[in-house]
């Protein structure tokens, strides 16, 4: 067995064939693995997602340990979540991007609150790599989304050192800390995320978002205007800022409502555009406390399967903005 620097200790490299159940235990008792089974890194596991890439190449130094982001350090994250090559750019582009200044994410990764990062994948590469923006596209099921989400939490924890006790305090934590990777839909009423951004709609991209968690949100009964939708919406991210607000009132900044086509059919269906429906949202709100900065912040996403129930994406409280990046032609 060989090692490699992850984050603030070495990292296993095993054998083929080594023992499935001394490789877990080994991996545990390393703090590497997120206490779910992982997969086996090999050197030929290593060498298939590092696809050629320099193993030394470093994206720079991940709090709060401040392990230093290498090519090599992000595939062995990948490797143990179960990634497939095609997947390792997403994550390390969303790792990349969990780096920039306005995503906080020291204060992400070693607040007491339930914060983690998310990676939301748009563009071409959510048909090539199969992801599932469709029916239960934030639950089980799909291996990519999956794995990606896993990967970038993996790297977060083992890269970052954001483990239990040492540098993430969450008092409780959630769900999403063993990961979440989820995808973009389309519909004629929402232009992608990342085209609103500034990219092209052909380049495939992920976003990195700061949540500390998810709430469901039904339309009012009937369903049938714009302000049927887009009012619970309203009240969940109000009621959601101001419990995890702690009495303060805290500087506004973005939201993410994700919601279904039949959702945003109706919506197209009474006249407004996305624009409109933003400002609906951020007007409503009140001037004295509106649930984001400004209309562009509040980010509407097009994704999830047949029916009329939505999900907000709860921001951290303490304050992240969101961060995306175009993913490498190869």
């Amino acid at each position: 067995m060989t090692t490699i620097a992850a984050g603030d200790r070495d990292a296993p490299v095993f054998a083929p064939g080594a023992d499935w159940d001394e490789a877990q235990a080994i991996l545990l008792a390393a703090a590497l693995s997120d206490g779910l089974p992982a997969v086996v890194p090999t050197e030929a596991r290593l060498a298939a997602m590092l696809a050629g890439r320099d193993p030394a190449e470093s994206s720079g130094f991940m709090p709060p340990l401040f392990g230093d982001l290498t090519a090599e350090a992000i595939a062995y994250c990948c490797v143990l979540a179960g990634c497939r090559p095609a997947e390792f750019p997403v994550v390390r582009e969303a790792a990349i991007a969990c780096l920039a200044p306005e995503f906080n994410l020291l204060g992400i990764q070693t607040t007491t609150g339930t914060p983690t990062a998310a990676a939301l994948v748009h563009g071409p590469a959510v048909a090539a790599l199969e992801m599932n923006a469709g029916t239960n596209c934030l639950g089980p099921g799909n291996r990519a989304n999956a794995c990606i989400g896993r990967a970038l939490r993996l790297v977060l924890t083992n890269i970052g050192g954001a483990r239990p006790l040492i540098g993430d305090m969450a008092t409780m934590g959630q769900p999403a800390k063993y990961g979440l990777g989820f995808a973009e839909g389309a519909h004629p009423l929402i232009p992608p995320l990342h085209v609103r951004r500034g990219l092209d709609a052909a380049t495939s991209a992920v976003t990195a978002i700061g949540l500390s968690g998810t709430v469901e949100v039904l339309p009012e009964a009937g369903a049938a205007t714009p302000e049927a939708v887009l009012r619970p919406a309203l009240a969940a991210m109000r009621g959601a800022r101001e419990a995890a607000s702690g009495g303060r009132r805290r500087d506004p900044g973005e939201q993410f409502l994700l919601i279904p086509a039949e959702m945003a059919d109706v919506v197209a269906k009474g006249g407004w555009t996305l624009d409109q429906a933003t400002e609906f949202l951020w007007r409503e709100s009140g001037p004295d406390w509106p649930i984001a900065r400004a209309p562009a912040d509040i980010h509407v996403i097009l994704t999830g399967g047949a029916g009329v129930k939505m999900t907000c994406l709860v921001p951290w409280g303490g304050g992240t903005w969101c961060v995306t990046r175009a993913l490498p032609d190869k």
